[in-house]
């Protein structure tokens, strides 16, 4: 079973629309990837095993918010998920989304 999920590029608000199993763990969507990620395509069958997905704004089929089709703006943007490492909630290092990061280190 999977579920149609829709993500919005962060740089022209185009929509693209992917089939996915219905136990998401999706975290945020960025204009950058994240350092150190392994990023499969929206097409790649063993996708839901990387650490996210990497768009294209417009290689594939997308549309304005109301479903309008649109070519899309062509610049990357990145869809990542929450990753584990032996039980704990691993962060991405450095941030790239939520805002500024501090880090105070003597």
């Amino acid at each position: 079973m999977t579920v149609s999920v829709r993500y919005t590029c962060p740089h022209c608000d185009a929509v693209v629309t992917l089939e996915r199993p219905p136990d998401l763990a999706d975290r945020s969507v960025t204009k950058l990837s994240q350092p150190g990620w392994e990023y499969a395509t929206p097409d790649d069958d063993e996708r839901e095993s990387a650490d996210g997905i990497a768009f294209v704004c417009g290689d594939d089929d997308v549309t304005d918010r109301e479903g309008t089709p649109i070519e899309g703006c062509g610049r990357p943007f990145y869809l990542n998920f929450v990753r584990f490492e032996q039980g704990v909630e691993l962060e991405p290092d450095p941030a790239t989304y939520g805002g500024p990061r501090f880090d105070f280190n003597g």
